[in-house]
């Protein structure tokens, strides 16, 4: 039995969102030590602040600030805390129901262990030392016993107020490609392309998928394929990748390598990109210890005409 390939990814990028008025004033308020929440027409306030009512879907805007401490409600332990959450250490996700608010704010708790949350327990905000306008400007609860905290008057109205931020996004995970990319990705060690023919179309798929995307049928027949191929379309890169070691402008193109049924992706070198055109003939170059090809550069044939290869475009 091949050993089952296996590599961690990472999929990450920032979210760049801007603030209705309602937002604006809440996080600028946090940076500025102040809680804000947002009244309803029949009187309630709602923390964090939102646009509409959740219950009419009318507009909301009239903002009142609430206070720093509050009531746990609910909450959970977490034993194990993962990147980017706002302990390093275990600590409880609570619900608090700031003092003049109506309904609850979900955020850390500081706490040396579960035994000392419960539903009811009083708790204030932890200020960040360092605050820019965002929810991390809380840097989460502590357990307290004292009196309320006292209000600032603010109406939320602020000098430089927060416009936007930026969110990043992350996705850990674990890829494993399988029984048939498994075999295409350790033919490529050797520095060859293998695909797989269906059984049914005689068509031969490259990378292989286990099955045919027409017949639906398993596919196991390997048949090697290239090195050689065509170049069937293309687009000029204008725009440079962050790290990503190559000038632009590039071209980035599919590829028919000679006996597939399915064009693949490859960067295309050795030749002005102006000069890049359908049909030309390329060949793959390998960098020492290059687990695939770096990328695909003339090989000086003569183009092959367009209807050898119109069904890959």
């Amino acid at each position: 039995m091949p050993e089952v390939l296996k590599a961690p990814l990472v999929v990450e990028f920032p979210f760049t969102r801007s603030l209705s008025p309602v937002q604006s004033a809440f996080l600028t308020g946090l940076r500025e030590r102040v809680v804000l929440g947002v009244k309803t027409r029949d009187g309630r306030t709602l923390v964090p602040p939102v646009e509409y009512d959740p219950v009419t879907s009318e507009d909301l805007g009239e903002l009142v600030e609430v206070g720093s401490t509050g009531t746990v409600s609910t909450w959970a332990w977490n034993h194990e805390p993962r990147r980017g959450q706002p302990l390093d250490t275990p600590f409880a996700w609570v619900l608090v129901k700031l003092d003049g608010a109506d309904t609850g704010m979900l955020h850390a708790l500081d706490a040396p262990g579960p035994d000392a949350v419960h539903t009811g327990m009083r708790v204030r905000v932890r200020w960040a030392e360092e605050r820019s306008g965002a929810i991390t400007d809380i840097a989460c609860f502590e357990p307290y016993d004292g009196a309320g905290a006292e209000l600032t008057g603010s109406d939320g109205r602020f000098e430089d107020m927060v416009t936007g931020i930026v969110a990043p996004a992350r996705l850990d995970y674990t890829y494993s490609p399988g029984r048939a990319q498994s075999g295409y990705i350790n033919a490529l060690s050797d520095r060859r392309a293998v695909g797989e023919r269906c059984p049914s179309c005689r068509k031969v798929y490259v990378p292989p998928r286990g099955a045919c995307p027409t017949c639906g049928v398993a596919t196991s027949e390997q048949v090697e394929v290239g090195p050689r191929g065509t170049l069937t379309t293309y687009c000029i890169v204008n725009i440079k990748a962050k790290n990503l070691d190559i000038e632009v402008p590039y071209v980035y193109g599919h590829i028919a390598l000679d006996g597939a049924d399915l064009a693949l992706h490859g960067r295309i070198g050795g030749i002005p990109y102006d000069q890049v055109r359908m049909g030309l003939r390329v060949e793959p170059v390998w960098t020492d210890g290059g687990r695939y090809p770096d990328h695909y550069r003339p090989t000086g044939e003569p183009d092959a005409d367009y209807d050898t290869y119109k069904e890959l475009v």
